[in-house]
């Protein structure tokens, strides 16, 4: 059994189905989280061929509400919010003054409120910076502890999920979400996920989460459904080619370094690090983020060196062996001026690279997130 007991950290209400599964537990923002099951390559490639089942209920809810909730989100977050729809969700970011990252997040567009989702490791400061830079009729409430979250990802899974929900999943388009039954209890279901392909994340009252968790694991069954850890939801987000707060993204980074000036929207007015930004976008930016492929052998790993002939030009942010690709694949800050082939320095041997647009991995995948 495959199976560490992590003590002194908390336990998601599934934490029991993970351990009889053989999970490797390991501790993660301060959660005892499955980082595999069987294998990360194995669990990788089941996501991209059929579903995987993921938990992250760890992840940060909070709900954010009253008449002025909309104006003090405009002024948190770096995307345009006044146009998302009921119904509808949106990848964005939150900013310091200094236009580097508090985090990035998802903002669920809902009935009088709204519902951010933020990364577990940063739950409380991302509260802390919320609740100090609201004004007015704005209500924010930490609904994390009353929140599950299962991921339900791949090819099959709306085929899955059908059979256990009375809903047309069909009229439910990528970044939208819906309330619905599923497994007979009640739900907010979204089609959203971390891994490229077609998928669902399912919230709901964590006292159910294992029997959903258990509904799918009983209905997938002929379509090869197995559970995933952390490690395969690594490696299947950076075959997106998507950041990762921590990696790409941290206090001392912003949007047009980070590649994100996508969900950042300087004509919707004034937010908190907007002047920074504009300022870095004028001076010019030092470095970027490049997604690069080794066409040597080696793996490429947070922290190692990047070269272009033999000057040090930056270093990989996200590394890993791509199972889709069969090749070492990374991001990485590298200097704003450096084109052409690079190196990166693998334990004292240079393994050529060149870089590549994102995704790396395209077949099969959806949209980018939006």
């Amino acid at each position: 059994m495959l199976t560490q007991e992590v003590t002194a950290v908390r336990k998601t209400a599934l934490y029991d189905e993970h351990v009889a599964l053989g999970a490797r537990v390991v501790e993660f923002a301060g959660w005892a989280m499955p980082m595999s099951y069987e294998g990360i390559v194995s669990e990788h490639r089941r996501v991209r061929s059929t579903a995987g089942l993921f938990d992250v209920s760890h992840m940060g809810e909070f709900v954010v509400s009253g008449a002025d909730a909309l104006h003090a989100l405009e002024k948190l977050t770096t995307n345009r919010l006044a146009s998302l729809a009921e119904g509808r969700v949106q990848y964005s970011a939150m900013c310091y003054e200094n236009g580097g990252f508090v985090d990035d997040l998802l903002i669920y567009a809902m009935p009088k409120r709204y519902m951010l989702v933020v990364n577990a490791a940063n739950k409380e400061k991302d509260l802390e910076w919320i609740r100090s830079n609201v004004a007015g009729d704005v209500v924010i409430e930490d609904v994390s502890d009353e929140t599950g979250l299962i991921a339900l990802q791949g090819p099959a899974s709306e085929g899955i999920l059908t059979g256990l929900t009375g809903v047309d999943l069909s009229v439910l388009p990528y970044y939208h979400w819906m309330k619905a039954e599923v497994a007979g209890r009640e739900t907010t279901l979204s089609r959203t996920g971390y891994t490229g392909e077609d998928g669902f994340e399912i919230y709901c009252d964590p006292k159910d989460s294992r029997a959903i968790w258990s509904a799918f694991m009983e209905e997938g069954t002929a379509a090869g459904i197995g559970p995933v850890g952390l490690g395969a939801r690594d490696t299947l987000r950076l075959e997106m080619g998507y950041s990762l707060y921590g990696s790409e993204m941290d206090a001392s980074r912003t949007p047009p370094e980070a590649h994100l000036m996508w969900i950042t929207k300087l004509s919707k007015g004034d937010f908190i690090g907007r002047d920074a930004i504009v300022r870095r976008m004028d001076e010019g930016i030092d470095e970027r983020i490049v997604g690069f492929e080794l066409t040597g052998r080696g793996v490429p790993r947070p922290g190692h060196r990047i070269f272009a002939e033999d000057d040090e030009v930056g270093y990989v942010t996200s590394g890993t062996f791509s199972p889709s690709l069969g090749v070492g694949i990374g991001l990485g800050y590298v200097r704003s001026d450096v084109t052409g082939e690079l190196s990166v320095d693998i334990r004292g041997s240079y393994i050529e690279a060149h870089t590549v647009s994102l995704p790396f991995y395209r077949e099969g995948s959806v949209r980018r997130r939006r």
